[in-house]
């Protein structure tokens, strides 16, 4: 194995596509730490050491990368993108225009893959939206913690952020496309892996 890694190094070429992979995968985890606009940092680190990281946000959170309880720029992570997935490979069974996109190639592949991203970014909106809402209310998003995430619960903030989780969504895809086209392998299984190994040190230093 380290023979191959070695060999890999060597080539200039795959040396290159995989310094790109890692620069891409540093700056996907940058945009996770990065606290949205609007939300309180210190109360969201605060939260996040007395409440239980179980049960649905948790898991979220997990492919996330702890992404979402941070409520980030990239909170959402590459969840919209994969339901988006699933929903429109779903379709192609049940909608005949959809089935006839997937056999004409390449290019069938091509229009698909656009109404893939444009589900994305209406989910990334409706999760978002869902998202802000349980957490501007204390208590809600963590349980037992009384302090406000969002300070400012006004409309124009809250569509503030909206708009930011959503880019970063958008962004986020944008990543696993440049993975995909000049970096080492599947964009978006690469920032999957990313999301979850990013979880890995803290549960197993406790």
């Amino acid at each position: 194995m380290l023979t191959a890694f070695g060999k890999a190094f060597k080539t200039p070429d795959l040396r290159k596509k995989i310094f790109f992979t890692l620069a891409i995968m540093g700056l996907f985890r940058f945009g996770s730490i990065i606290p949205t606009p609007g939300v309180s940092y210190t109360n969201i680190q605060s939260c996040l050491k007395q409440a239980n990281n179980g049960g649905l946000f948790g898991l979220v959170n997990l492919f996330s990368g702890g992404a979402l309880l941070q409520l980030s720029v990239f909170a959402l992570g590459i969840m919209p993108y994969i339901t988006s997935s699933i929903i429109i490979q779903l379709l192609t069974v049940v909608i005949p225009r959809f089935e006839a996109l997937k056999n004409e190639g390449q290019s069938g592949s091509a229009k698909l893959t656009q109404y893939t991203r444009y589900l994305t970014i209406g989910l990334a909106t409706l999760q978002s939206t869902g998202l802000i809402a349980v957490a501007r209310t204390p208590g809600r998003l963590f349980s037992g913690c009384t302090y406000p995430v969002i300070p400012d619960a006004s409309w124009p903030r809250i569509l503030t952020m909206v708009f930011v989780m959503t880019s970063g969504t958008s962004v986020i895809m944008w990543l696993g496309e440049l993975i995909t086209d000049r970096g080492v392998g599947n964009g978006m299984s690469i920032l999957i892996f990313t999301s979850i190994a990013a979880r890995f040190p803290t549960p197993l230093w406790s």
